[in-house]
């Protein structure tokens, strides 16, 4: 007989969840951001969830809600890196290295990463120095593995098959939906970046500068209607702050200048009469 679970009313608060019934090997299915969705689908990531029917592309779901089985998504990944969830604070991305090759050595200054091997035996090495890196350890399956901001760090494949893992990065490290491919493609788009085409969180600076227009735009608006300049100032440094904490310039704008309207901020009425 089928089996029909019992539901609760919280499991439908959000579209993003959808009530799957339990199977009796207590292995779960996959339980996507978007059920019944599948973007961007490639031939490097698809993937069969558990029990279930239909390839599931391994792709970008952030920054809905969202809940996977991670160890299952990670070995079949076959990419170098692939992005699965990118949100304001953290980032997930998949990794597959192949047998004897690395992650290439490496060290974020304002980044803390977390690693977690799902399949495989590998060597890690960490240090404050480049060319001293001397924190060593053998990690295989179910290793998981702490790297503090400043760290520089390397991971190599020490074993037979492919070494399969996930990152967790906060704050995010690499661009919403990032894909690449083979260890190659890392490379040159890190290349890329580094001769002057630097990404900040997702973003190149004439990609925030094409982000943030609508603020500009509304800025000029402010000055040609006689606004003094301090409040204007005041006003547009608050709304640059909250879309760097994820806002759209929209909705910046609308919550500063709520702040005024509704006396929650003393000081910018303040300074708007001066």
């Amino acid at each position: 007989m089928y089996y029909v679970p019992r539901t609760y009313s919280w499991q439908n608060q959000y579209p993003y969840y959808g009530n799957a019934p339990m199977y009796p090997s207590g292995r779960q299915p996959v339980y996507w951001g978007f059920p019944n969705r599948v973007e961007h689908a490639n031939r490097y990531n698809s993937f069969q969830a558990s029990k279930g029917n239909a390839p599931i592309s391994l792709t970008e779901y952030g920054p809905n809600p969202f809940v996977v089985n991670i160890n299952e998504a990670t070995k079949q990944n076959n990419t170098f890196r692939t992005a699965l969830w990118t949100g304001e604070h953290l980032q997930v991305t998949l990794m597959s290295i192949n047998v004897g090759d690395d992650i290439g050595l490496e060290m974020h200054p304002n980044v803390d990463q977390f690693l977690r091997i799902e399949q495989g035996q590998g060597i890690v090495r960490m240090g404050k120095n480049k060319n001293n890196l001397d924190f060593e350890r053998n990690v295989y399956d179910d290793s998981a593995i702490i790297i503090p901001a400043g760290t520089w760090h390397n991971l190599t494949n020490t074993g037979t098959a492919p070494l399969k893992l996930y990152s967790i990065y906060a704050p995010p490290n690499h661009p919403v939906g990032t894909v690449h491919v083979t260890k190659a493609e890392a490379m040159a788009e890190e290349e890329h970046h580094s001769n002057g085409n630097t990404d900040v969180f997702g973003k190149t600076p004439d990609e925030w500068i094409q982000h943030t227009e609508y603020l500009v735009n509304e800025g000029l608006e402010d000055v040609k209607r006689g606004i003094n300049a301090t409040h204007i100032l005041q006003e547009f440094i608050l709304m640059g702050i909250l879309v760097g904490k994820g806002y759209s310039p929209e909705k910046a704008y609308e919550t500063v200048e709520a702040w005024e309207r509704t006396g929650e901020s003393k000081l910018l009425q303040q300074s708007k009469n001066m």
